[in-house]
C-alpha cells in the first residue's frame, strides 16, 4: 500500500512540472497558428488586392495583430534614381506623408543600415550608445523608444525595408515580435511582385483597348466626314432659306440654325455670343447646353469666346490645348479647371459682318469620347461665314418688322391715351386702398401663420390691462406657449417642414380656444394666447390642458410621423400690471419653470418665481465678482495608498461662502459658472492657485509634491485651450508632473469624439490624467481602452454600498483586473467608513480617498500673497 501511494504522489508531481511546459507549448502553438493565418491572409491579398496602396494597409493590419504597430512604414530602394521610395508610411507624430527621400540622406541611419547590410535591427533607446557604435549608425534627432526593422529581399538582393516603431515608453517589443516580422517579410516581396504584375497587365490591356477604340473612331470619323461633305451643300441652302424667311422670331431662327449645324458636326451643346456696340459686353441670344439652362450677359474676360474674338480665327480647344492656354495666360484658370473636370471639347468660330467680328458661334461636347478635330474646325469656319450673313439678314428683317409694329402701336396708343389715363387713375386709387389695407394687415400679422404678431398682441394686451385696472372684476390671462423639438424638426427635415409644423400648431391651438380669445405668434416656436373674460381659473387650466394634449398628438411632416410637445406659462392679469411687457415677462418665467419641471405641463406664475430669477441673476453677478476678487477658500483632500497611508496626491477643491447667501454648494456655483460662460476662467483660476500652492510649500517642512484639479471638458475642444494650460504651468515654474488633471466621465460622454488628441498632448507634456466618477456614465469601458488615463477613480456610489453589496465589490475587482492589462491604477473614492475601508483592503485595492482616511485641510490663500 505504501509503495503504491508513493508512486501515485510522484506521478502527481510530474504532472505539476509538466503543466507549465504544456502551457508554453499551447501558447507557442497558438502563436504559430496566428502566424500561419497571417501568411494565408498575405497569400489571399496577392490574389484579391489589385492596388499596392490597399495591399500595404492590409499588411499593416495583419502585423498590428501581433504587436504594437501604430508607427509603420515600408520603403523600397530605387537604384536607377538612387532614392528610397516610402511606399507606405504611418506615423502618429508626422501627419504629412513621406514619399521619397535621397538615398544618401538615409544611408547613415537605421533604414540605410538595413538596406546596405540586409540585416535586421532591434533598437532600444536605453541601449542607444552601444547600439550606435555596434552597428556604425548615426542617431540624429529624436529617436523612437523601440524599433524593429527587417529587410525585404528578392532572392539574395535587398530591395527594401519594413519597420515598426513606438514612441510610447510603456510599449516593448520582444524577440518573438522580431521573428514574426522576419517571417512575414519573406512572403511580402512575392505578394508585392504579384500585385505589381497584375497592375502592369491591367494597364497593358487598357492601352490595347484604347488603341483599338481609336482605330475604330478614325474609321467612323472618315465615314462621318463623307456624309458631312454630301450634306454641306444642302445645309448652306437651308441657312439661306432661313435668312430669307420674313416670318418667325429669332429664337426659332437660332434653334433652326443649331439643328442644321448638328447635321454637319456633333453639336449637342451650342451657343451664339454677340458683342454689344461698345464691345465691352457679351450677350447670348441663343444658348443650348446639357448642363446649364441659361447664361447671362457678362463683361469681356479670359474665356474661350474672348480668345476667338482676340485671334479672329476658328479655334479648336481640347484638354491639352486648355493647359497650354492657361499657362500662357490666355484662359482663366477656373475656366480651364472646369473644362478639364468635364473633359470638354470646344469649337468656336468668329461671326464676321461687314469685315468686323460681331460675335462667336461655338459648339462643345462633354466627356472623354466626343472630341472635335481639325476637319470639324475647318467645316465650322466655312459654315460660320454663311451663318454670320444669315444672322445679319435676319436681324435686319426683324428690326424692320419690329419698327413697323412699334409705329402702329404708337398710333393706337395715342388714340386711346385719354381712356387709358382715366382707367389708370381709377385703378391706381383702388390699388392704393388695397395696398394700405395689406400694409396694415402685414404690420400686425405673422407672415407664415397669418396670426396676429407681437405688435398686435401687445396692443390688445395693453387694452386688457387698462380694462382690468378700470374694472377689476374682469378676468384675463396670458398663456405663453413654447414648443418642444422644433429645432430638431427644422434641422432634420428642413425649414419647409418646420414651417408646415408651425402652421399646423397654430391651427390646433386655434381649435382649443374661444372665438373672442386672441392667439398670436411672437416669433420662432413661441405662441401666446390672451383669454378674455373667463369665469373661473379652472377654465384657464382646461384650455392649457387642451393645448398640451393637442400638441402632443403626432404630426405628419414630409411623409414622416413626428412628435412634439408644449410647455405653457400662465400669468393672470392683476391690477398692479402697468405694461404688456411685464405680463409677457412673468408668463415667460412661468413657462421656463414648466420646462425645468419636465416639459409637457403648465405652470401658474407667482411672485416667488420672479424673486428666484432675480436671485439667480444676482448670484451670477456675485460669482463674477468673487472670481475677479478671488473670494474663495481652498480645500485639499489627499488620495492615500492604503497599505502604508502615504499620500499619492492631494485633490484641490474651492469653496465659496457668500456674506448674504451663505455657503454655496460646489455643484451650484459650478452650474452658475457654466450658465454664465465662466467655466474655462474658473478652471484656469484653480490651475493657477494649484501652481501657487506647489511653489509655496516647495521648501517647507511639509511639502506638497502633487496637486489635482478638476478640469472641464471644454478645455479639450480647442488646441489653443490645451496650449494655454500648458503655458500657465510652464510660466509658474512648476513641472507638469507635479499636476494631476481629473476629468468627469459624464462630461466625456457628451463630446468624447473631439478630445483624444488633446488628452494625448497633456499626457506627452507629463501631466497625470485621472478619469473621475468612473461608472456613472454610459460608455465607461470604452474609455479604459481608448484614453491613456493614469488612474481611474471609482464613483463614490459604488464604494458607499460596501461591504453589503457584493455585486459592486466584484465590479471594483473587475476594474482592478482590467487595470493590470491596460496599465492604469484604481482609486476608490468616497471611503467614509471603516467597514468600507476593510472591504477595499480585503480585495487589495491600492488607493483610496475619503473622510475615514485623512482629514482635509483648508488653506488661507491670502497668506500666500504675502
Amino acid at each position: 500500500m505504501s509503495q503504491d501511494s508513493t508512486q501515485h504522489e510522484l506521478t502527481e508531481e510530474e504532472l505539476r512540472e509538466l503543466i507549465p511546459q504544456l502551457q508554453q507549448l499551447t501558447d507557442k502553438y497558438k502563436r504559430a497558428e496566428r502566424v500561419q493565418k497571417a501568411l494565408f491572409d498575405i497569400s489571399e491579398l496577392a490574389s484579391s488586392v489589385s492596388h499596392l496602396n490597399r495591399l500595404y494597409s492590409a499588411i499593416h493590419e495583419i502585423i498590428a495583430d501581433f504587436m504594437n504597430a501604430d508607427n509603420f512604414f515600408v520603403a523600397f530602394y530605387e537604384p536607377d534614381s538612387n532614392v528610397v521610395d516610402f511606399a507606405y508610411f504611418i506615423d502618429e507624430f508626422d501627419e504629412q506623408t513621406v514619399r521619397q527621400l535621397p538615398a544618401e540622406s538615409l544611408m547613415d541611419g537605421m533604414t540605410g543600415y538595413i538596406l546596405k547590410t540586409g540585416d535586421h535591427l532591434f533598437y532600444k533607446r536605453d541601449d542607444e550608445e552601444n547600439f550606435a557604435s555596434q552597428h556604425d549608425i548615426k542617431l540624429v534627432g529624436s529617436q523612437p523608444f523601440e524599433l524593429l526593422g527587417v529587410p525585404l529581399k528578392r532572392g539574395s538582393q535587398v530591395i527594401g525595408a519594413m519597420v515598426v516603431q513606438t514612441y510610447d515608453e510603456g510599449v516593448h517589443y520582444t524577440q518573438e515580435d522580431l521573428e514574426v516580422l522576419l517571417f512575414v517579410s519573406q512572403h511580402i516581396v512575392t505578394t508585392v511582385d504579384r500585385v505589381k504584375n497584375r497592375e502592369l497587365t491591367e494597364r497593358t490591356i487598357r492601352e490595347r483597348t484604347r488603341q483599338l477604340r481609336k482605330i475604330n473612331d478614325d474609321l467612323q470619323e472618315e465615314i462621318l466626314e463623307r456624309q458631312k461633305v454630301e450634306s454641306l451643300q444642302q445645309a448652306l441652302f437651308e441657312i439661306s432659306e432661313l435668312a430669307a424667311n420674313l416670318e418667325g422670331d429669332m429664337d426659332v431662327f437660332y434653334s433652326s440654325l443649331h439643328e442644321i449645324l448638328a447635321r454637319l458636326i456633333s453639336a449637342p451643346n451650342c451657343y451664339i455670343a454677340i458683342l454689344d456696340k461698345e464691345k465691352e459686353l457679351l450677350a447670348f441670344p441663343y444658348f443650348s447646353d446639357a448642363q446649364e439652362k441659361n447664361i447671362s450677359s457678362r463683361p469681356l474676360g479670359l474665356g474661350l469666346t474672348e480668345f476667338v474674338l482676340r485671334t479672329g480665327q476658328a479655334e479648336l480647344v481640347n484638354p491639352p490645348r486648355v493647359l497650354e492656354l492657361a499657362e500662357s495666360g490666355d484662359l482663366d484658370v477656373s475656366v480651364a479647371q472646369t473644362m478639364l473636370n468635364s473633359a470638354n471639347s470646344w469649337l468656336g468660330s468668329p461671326l464676321v459682318v461687314d469685315g468686323e467680328i460681331a460675335g462667336v458661334i461655338a459648339v462643345q461636347t462633354y466627356g472623354k469620347h466626343a472630341k472635335y478635330n481639325s476637319r470639324d474646325q475647318e467645316l465650322l469656319r466655312f459654315v460660320s461665314h454663311h451663318i454670320a450673313v444669315a444672322i445679319e439678314r435676319k436681324r435686319n428683317t426683324e428690326s424692320m418688322q419690329r419698327y413697323n409694329v412699334e409705329l402702329e402701336e404708337r398710333v393706337k396708343e395715342r388714340t386711346a391715351e385719354l381712356n387709358r389715363a382715366n382707367k389708370f387713375l381709377k385703378q391706381q386709387i383702388e390699388e392704393r386702398k388695397e395696398i394700405e389695407l395689406k400694409l396694415i394687415h402685414d404690420a400686425h400679422h405673422d407672415s407664415l401663420t397669418d396670426l396676429p404678431n407681437r405688435a398686435m398682441f401687445t396692443s390688445r394686451l395693453e387694452l386688457a390691462i387698462a380694462s382690468k385696472q378700470r374694472y377689476s372684476e374682469n378676468m384675463f390671462a396670458v398663456l405663453f406657449i413654447d414648443l418642444d423639438r422644433f429645432k430638431v424638426i427644422n434641422d432634420t427635415l428642413g425649414h419647409h417642414a418646420g414651417d408646415e409644423f408651425l402652421i399646423e400648431v397654430a391651427r390646433r391651438i386655434a381649435l382649443c380656444i374661444r372665438g373672442h380669445d386672441l392667439l398670436a405668434r411672437l416669433g420662432g416656436d413661441e405662441f401666446v394666447v390672451l383669454l378674455d373674460n373667463f369665469e373661473d381659473e379652472a377654465d384657464v387650466e382646461e384650455v392649457a390642458s387642451r393645448i398640451i394634449s393637442s400638441i402632443s398628438e403626432p404630426f405628419l411632416l414630409d411623409g414622416r410621423e413626428m412628435y412634439s410637445g408644449a410647455s405653457i406659462g400662465i400669468a393672470h392679469l392683476e391690477t398692479y400690471y402697468r405694461a404688456a411687457d411685464e405680463v409677457l415677462r412673468d408668463a415667460d418665467a412661468a413657462m421656463y419653470q414648466a420646462k425645468t419641471l419636465g416639459r409637457g405641463r403648465f405652470v401658474m406664475f407667482d411672485k416667488s418665481m420672479r424673486d428666484r430669477l432675480i436671485e439667480e441673476l444676482e448670484l451670477e453677478n456675485e460669482f463674477r465678482r468673487a472670481l475677479r476678487e478671488e473670494e474663495f477658500d481652498y480645500f485639499l483632500q489627499p488620495v492615500i495608498k492604503l497599505n502604508d497611508d502615504s499620500t499619492l496626491y492631494k485633490e484641490m477643491y474651492i469653496r465659496w461662502s457668500h456674506p448674504a447667501y451663505g455657503k454655496i454648494a460646489r455643484e451650484q456655483f459650478r452650474q452658475v459658472a457654466e450658465h454664465s460662460g465662466l467655466t474655462l476662467d474658473l478652471d484656469l483660476f484653480q490651475l493657477t492657485k494649484a501652481c501657487e500652492l506647489l511653489n509655496h510649500y516647495k521648501n517647507t517642512d511639509d511639502p506638497i509634491n502633487k496637486i489635482a484639479v478638476n478640469v472641464s471638458i471644454n478645455h479639450l475642444l480647442q488646441a489653443s485651450m490645451v496650449n494655454q494650460m500648458i503655458n500657465v504651468i510652464e510660466t509658474s515654474g512648476i513641472t507638469p508632473s507635479q499636476l494631476v488633471f481629473e476629468f468627469d466621465e459624464n462630461d466625456l460622454n457628451r463630446r468624447s469624439q473631439f478630445i483624444l488628441p488633446a488628452i494625448k498632448k497633456l499626457k506627452r507634456a507629463g501631466v497625470t490624467l485621472v478619469l473621475d466618477n468612473f461608472g456613472s456614465g454610459l460608455a465607461s469601458l470604452s474609455y479604459l481602452f481608448a484614453y491613456p488615463f493614469d488612474f481611474i477613480k471609482i464613483d463614490h456610489r459604488f464604494v458607499k454600498s460596501l461591504p453589503r453589496s457584493q455585486r459592486n465589490l466584484k465590479l471594483i475587482q473587475s476594474v482592478m483586473l482590467i487595470s493590470e492589462h491596460l496599465k492604469f491604477q484604481v482609486i476608490a473614492e468616497g471611503v467614509d467608513s471603516q467597514a468600507q475601508l476593510d472591504a477595499l483592503n480585503e480585495i487589495e485595492c491600492i488607493y483610496g480617498q475619503g473622510k475615514v482616511l485623512k482629514h482635509a485641510k483648508v488653506l488661507d490663500m491670502t497668506s500666500l500673497a504675502s
